[in-house]
This record gives structure tokens, sequence and C-alpha cells, in this order.
């Protein structure tokens, strides 16, 4: 069954024989995936709006296992109680927007195992929300599909707030350069070209505000550079 690099990936964070909850399931076909690849034989499959859920009722329904996966109509986590499920899968949105359901559900987010969490935009955003909510953040990865490099986190609940001094490692985990990534320093590259075309874009802008900014962004690809460099001496 082939669901794509980027699912597949998410797919490989579950330990198995987890029961596993896949928030914003759209067609299902992470719920399907994980019970035919035999990494759970109990799956949650909820999603906010009606039309996906039907999409994702109906690919349950084709393969059959509609007694191992459980579709869920409703927003978030709200569908689950705390404890019900092992392992939680947000992917596929963005990262304020996981994080803002997480705190509207912490009793269930607090009592899973283990989040896996993807998000399309604002991962920043979302290290920063889970390391001040008492989040670890134990594994990430990335994954490349269509040209596009894609951040995977395993996050625990622990009670313990963390502190990041160096803002550059919300916008690279520091579990990241831990991995060594072999995607790591083109994921990092991606990040650089895009401070660079803002300083371009403001070079001939003499306000004070821009001149902050510019500065700003020097400063990013100064740092960022330094972070490429220890993820090539890592894989090495």
């Amino acid at each position: 069954m082939n669901i794509g690099k980027r699912l597949e990936a998410i797919a490989d964070f579950v330990d198995k024989g987890s029961r596993v909850a896949d928030v914003g399931t759209d067609h299902g076909y992470i719920p399907v995936y994980l019970v035919k690849k035999g990494y759970s034989s109990f799956v949650v499959a909820s999603d906010i709006n009606k039309g996906p859920l039907e999409k994702a009722i109906s690919f349950v329904r084709l393969n059959g296992l509609e007694k191992n996966i459980e579709t869920r109509l409703g927003g978030g986590l709200s569908v689950l109680e705390p404890g019900e499920v092992d392992e939680v899968i947000i992917a596929g949105m963005g990262g304020v927007l996981m994080a803002n359901i997480i705190e509207a559900s912490l009793d269930v987010a607090r009592s899973a195992r283990k989040l896996i969490l993807q998000p399309m935009q604002a991962p920043d955003e979302l290290r920063r929300y889970l390391l001040d909510g008492g989040f670890e953040i134990a594994r990430e990865a990335l994954v490349k599909e269509e040209g596009k490099i894609y951040e995977i986190m395993e996050v625990h609940y622990t009670g313990v707030r963390s502190y990041e001094d160096d803002e550059t490692y919300f916008e690279v985990g520091r579990r990241l350069l831990d991995s060594h990534d072999p995607l790591l320093a083109e994921f990092i590259d991606r990040k650089i070209k895009k401070y660079e075309d803002i300083v371009i874009s403001i070079e001939e802008k003499k306000t004070q505000k821009a001149q902050e900014r510019k500065e700003y962004c020097i400063s990013k690809i100064e740092r960022l550079k330094e972070l490429r460099k220890h993820a090539l001496e890592g894989n090495n």
C-alpha cells in the first residue's frame, strides 16, 4: 500500500501495538496503513469536516477494516477521552492550529504516551508552545516529497517547562541537529535562502525599520550557517 513518503514517515513514528488516533484524518490513509502494516489493531480516525470523514469511512469500508478503525466527527482532541489511545497523530495543518488543538484538550494530550506532529507551517511557533507547556520533543525527522521538506516531531508530556535562549533552535530543532538527518543541510540551506531573499528585497530601503530587519536577517543567516556546518560535520 503506497500512501506517499510523508505519510509513511509519519506512520513509522508509531510504536507497534499502540492504540492510535489520527486527528484530521482526511481520507483515512494513515489509519488504514497502520492496521494493514501491523502497527496497530485499533485506530480512531477523526475529522472536523463531514466531507473528508465520509471519504475516510468509505476507504475504511473498502479495505474491510471497520472492526479496527473507528471514525469520529469532531474537532481536534475533543473526540477522545483521556487515556483512550496511546499515541496521537496530528499532521498536515499549521503549527499554530496544532498548538491550539493541544491547548484546548490538554487532559487528552497529556495522557497520551506520544504525540506525533507534522506541521505544514509555523513549526517554530509549535516548538515554542510545546517547550513552554511542559512537553519534551524527544525525536525529530525530515522527509522530502515532491520537492518539499517536511518536519516530523515525536513529543512526550513531562510537565517540565524548557527554555530556549537561542531562538534559532525554534526554527531548526535541537533533536534534528542531534540526529544529523541526511536532509538537514538542504533543510537549513532553504532557510538561509529565505533570509537572503529578504535582505535583497529590502537592500534599497533606507528606513530604520528596514535596516533593523536587514540586520536581523543577516544575524539569522550567520547563525544558520553555523548550524549547517555542524550538520555537515555530523554526516561525515
